[in-house]
């Protein structure tokens, strides 16, 4: 903890000495326009200032760079120069100004970072409130199914048959809560304080390919029809985790898809990001649950004893956590359709 207490005190100085560097060189620069009295340089220190309030941490990184930003004013950049003097007609008030400006914009970058960070983690413990209302409800029906089944399996009177039926209810109900388990590990590694990911640079197509493998052992699976581009598309990722995305999102459509016959990804790099589109022929997503599906306890139906919202939660804090973003919506096929993005680092021509 002290370490990395350390690590960003020394991270948080060096932005500042960097920021602060290269304003003087900015203003060293600019004064060679005008050789009396550098007009630029109360500007260029305040642009610094905010700069540094905004990518560091507190208030003290902010005020201390305004106090250091105004002396560098005074000192290099107005006449007299390479001396400190506020004897000038003016001087006294410009600077003091200069220095109540840069700390109210120092105050203020902080202020609305601390707000972004109040509202980030209100949506994040609104998240695990939602997925542990969600599990808490959706493992209660195959937990039940698990107990009846192994129950009745303790009984002689049944045929052959009817102990494959159950054994086999047992192993997809197993399975599934093991997805829950596994979702549920994926949440709880994105919400904590330190959460960083360990990305290396894939190939898109790979990860497909390996997901598509993974879902095609349940025995529901769909057949998965991939169009990709000529090009091969390279992105950084944790590709394991990515892996679980593409495989929830076919899990999804075998599970609350109803009739569908088959599922179409299309992966498409446009610009500085990779697409992913997950489409089905299925029944669709009705448009009353699309604002509320990645809430974590959404239903494709009000019948439905298992949510379809918990995986869906998953896929969106994974991609956000990449940097990208998950939406849905409804596919010309008649089935819903996701698409996510992926920040994009190089692409190369096959």
């Amino acid at each position: 903890m002290a370490m990395r207490k350390w690590r960003e005190i020394l991270k948080n100085i060096a932005i500042c000495l960097g920021i602060l560097g290269a304003a003087v060189l900015l203003s060293i620069a600019l004064s060679g326009v005008n050789d009396d009295n550098n007009p630029f340089a109360v500007p260029v220190f305040i642009l610094a200032m905010a700069l540094i309030a905004r990518l560091t941490d507190g208030y003290v990184y902010g005020i201390a760079a305004s106090l250091v930003g105004t002396f560098c004013v005074n000192y290099m950049f107005t006449y007299p120069f390479w001396e400190f003097d506020l004897t000038v007609t003016g001087y006294p008030l410009t600077f003091a100004m200069m220095l109540v400006v840069s700390i109210f914009i120092s105050a203020l970058t902080t202020q609305i970072k601390r707000q972004e960070q109040l509202r980030f983690e209100a949506e994040r413990e609104k998240m695990r409130a939602n997925l542990l209302r969600a599990i808490a409800h959706d493992i209660r029906t195959p937990l039940a199914s698990i107990l009846g089944a192994s129950s009745a399996l303790s009984q002689q009177s049944l045929t052959e048959a009817d102990r494959t039926t159950l054994i086999e209810a047992i192993h997809r109900d197993a399975s599934w809560l093991a997805r829950v388990t596994e979702n549920l590990l994926s949440v709880t590694r994105f919400t904590g304080q330190d959460v960083v990911l360990k990305k290396t640079d894939e190939v898109v197509e790979e990860i497909v390919g390996s997901a598509i493998v993974k879902y095609r052992r349940a025995p529901s699976a769909l057949p998965v029809h991939v169009a990709q581009p000529e090009t091969i598309l390279i992105a950084p990722m944790d590709a394991t985790l990515i892996e679980q995305v593409l495989i929830n999102l076919f899990d999804n459509v075998s599970a609350h898809a109803g009739n569908a016959t088959g599922i179409w990804l299309r992966i498409s790099g446009e610009r500085d990001r990779v697409a992913l589109l997950v489409e089905d022929d299925g029944c669709g997503i009705p448009p009353a649950l699309l604002p509320k599906l990645f809430d974590g306890g959404a239903r494709a139906r009000p019948d439905e004893g298992r949510g379809m919202g918990i995986g869906l939660s998953v896929c969106r804090t994974i991609v956000r956590a990449h940097g990208g973003e998950l939406s849905a919506g409804n596919s010309p096929r008649g089935g819903a359709a996701f698409t996510f993005y992926l920040p994009c680092m190089e692409v190369e021509h096959a």
